[in-house]
């Protein structure tokens, strides 16, 4: 007896002790496969400042269908990591539907905040319903808020899938909100203007978004011909140029100007239409116009990058829909169809830009020929699909071929590039030839540098619906969306992190699920396995067990 109380009391004492270091010594063990829980040291970093309180309100709480229950989960042991890394972060799981008397209400007061409920088939014994999930999170720090979207979408996938996606974006989306409420020195981009660039109006959705995180400024090329050396003193004030589909001819000036900007170290995005057409154009009697090549004198400038983009549109089987008229007056219906020269782009998932991404929607796209003339690091990050062509301009564009079934055999040029991704040491243009004017410091050869070349000017491009622009990747005909958005936010942060945070987007977690047509033809069986077999163990045990008994204290 003495020899047990003696264990028990080295035992108590051991408890305590182990308690009273614990206190003192925190650490978490990750034992998944994947390393889910082991957060990068990019996304550590971003909530190391917060000094104040970080307030995150989850909306997943309440009856969620299995799915998203999931998400949860995963969505709590994440913000327990961050937690861990800096107690200042706080989070509750919110029901929206308590705060409110009805989901009707619900709907309403969230869309207001911009936060879109998601509509959810469910399931069960036989049975289909409907039912509304918040998948948001709310990041409050010193009286500014970030909304977190926690659902990723993606065409044609199952409510598994997207759920899969998202968990693997969980860290990069709140390490992102995190650098939202952190940033103290934005970086700048010029907004370039005056070769016929995209209007304000087109670029307001995509320009508010990065606006959390940047600095935006126009910025004209116009002053070149009159002071080129201030012209480019003023734009190397900037860390990125963006020119979204220019439409006038550059000089040979205003490419010099950029060309400088570049190889001092100034990142470029440029968004591209060497031919001349667009959809309006097509709404005639003739229903036809003629596609013709845009000269904007930018090949040699591309060439020396190894670059060409062709005064070619492609046309695709997997392609976007158009709304056309059909029928006259008060009988007209109005019907999508799928027209060939705006292909539907599928990501290959295989660069940080890309990786999850929905679909994206292009618009009479070029292509993009890679040469090799120069040692630069090129990625293409989006093809057109296996089944697509390439037409020749000038041709004549034509909606007649909207009423015809598609000759597979016609589209056998696929796989063609339409954004690349430069990266390395940039050389000046201008090397070896007579300059377009003297400056100060001209520089030859520059260190790493990036640039992204699209071979579209409409991918950046939102629809205007009654004076106001709507989301960029929505269209307002078809009431579909694409990943537009979000591949053009990504694609800016890659171009200008030098954090590495954007490279979390490719970590890849393996989600296990139940299998539900297991469940829907074994329901009996494993019921029975689940509930019947531990009675029986039960009471088998129970039996042996007096039996040994009586065996054995019987006698």
């Amino acid at each position: 007896m003495k020899k047990t109380l003696t264990s028990v009391a080295i035992g108590f004492i051991a408890l305590v002790l182990l308690n009273i270091v614990s206190s003192f010594i925190y650490t978490r063990v990750d034992v998944t496969e994947d390393s889910r829980y082991t957060l990068s040291t990019a996304a550590l970093q971003t909530v190391k400042e917060f000094s104040n309180p970080v307030i995150i309100d989850v909306l997943l709480e309440g009856e969620l269908p299995a799915e998203f229950v999931k998400l949860k989960f995963e969505t709590k042991q994440i913000l327990e990591e961050f937690a861990a890394e800096n107690n200042n972060i706080k989070f509750n799981f919110i029901n929206p539907l308590e705060t409110t008397g009805s989901s009707d209400n619900a709907i309403l007061e969230m869309q207001k905040l911009g936060l879109t409920p998601a509509n959810v088939t469910v399931e069960e014994n036989g049975k289909v319903s409907q039912e509304f999930v918040f998948p948001w999170a709310m990041v409050n720090y010193n009286n500014k808020t970030v909304k977190v979207a926690l659902l990723k979408n993606k065409l044609g996938s199952t409510t598994e899938e997207r759920v899969t996606n998202s968990i693997q974006h969980l860290e990069y989306s709140f390490a992102d909100a995190f650098t939202k409420l952190n940033i103290k020195e934005k970086k700048r981009i010029a907004v370039l203007k005056g070769n016929g660039e995209l209007q304000d109006i087109n670029l307001a959705d995509y320009l508010s978004t990065i606006r959390e995180y940047y600095n935006i400024g126009a910025f004209t090329l116009d002053s070149v011909a009159t002071n080129p050396q201030k012209t480019l003193k003023e734009l190397q004030k900037y860390d990125l140029a963006l020119i979204a589909k220019p439409t006038e001819a550059f000089t040979d000036k205003e490419k010099y100007v950029l060309d400088q900007f570049m190889v001092h170290g100034g990142k470029s995005m440029w968004l591209i239409d060497n031919v001349s057409m667009e959809l309006d154009s097509l709404y005639n009697e003739e229903g036809k116009s003629l596609a013709y090549p845009r000269d904007l004198n930018l090949k040699d400038f591309f060439f020396k990058y190894g670059l060409r983009v062709n005064p070619v549109l492609v046309k695709d089987i997997y392609a976007t829909q158009i709304v056309l008229a059909n029928g006259n007056g008060n009988n007209s219906q109005y019907n999508p169809v799928p027209w060939p020269f705006n292909p539907m782009v599928f990501s290959r998932n295989d660069h940080p830009i890309n990786n999850n991404l929905e679909a994206l929607r292009f618009q009479f796209a070029n292509t993009i020929d890679l040469l090799d003339n120069n040692d630069l690091k090129k990625t293409i990050l989006y093809y057109s699909s296996p089944l697509s062509a390439v037409v020749g301009t000038p041709n004549i564009i034509s909606l007649e071929s909207t009423t015809k079934s598609p000759n597979k055999e016609e589209y056998n040029n696929g796989n063609k590039p339409l954004v690349v991704l430069v990266e390395g040491n940039f050389k000046s243009v201008f090397t070896n030839r007579v300059k377009p004017f003297k400056i100060e410091n001209n520089k030859e050869v520059g260190g790493p540098n990036k640039m992204l070349v699209i071979a579209d000017g409409d991918v950046i491009k939102n629809q205007v619906s009654k004076g106001k622009p709507l989301e960029l990747g929505y269209d307002k005909w078809t009431n579909n969306a694409y990943g537009n958005k979000e591949f053009m936010v990504n694609s800016l942060n890659y171009l200008l992190d030098d954090s590495g945070l954007i490279n979390i987007r490719t970590k890849k977690v393996a989600v296990p699920f139940l299998d539900k047509e297991k469940i829907a033809t074994q329901k009996t069986k494993w019921q029975l396995i689940n509930i019947a077999l531990p009675v029986v163990l039960t009471l088998l045990f129970g039996f042996i067990f007096n039996y040994y008994r009586k065996q054995k204290y019987g006698k």
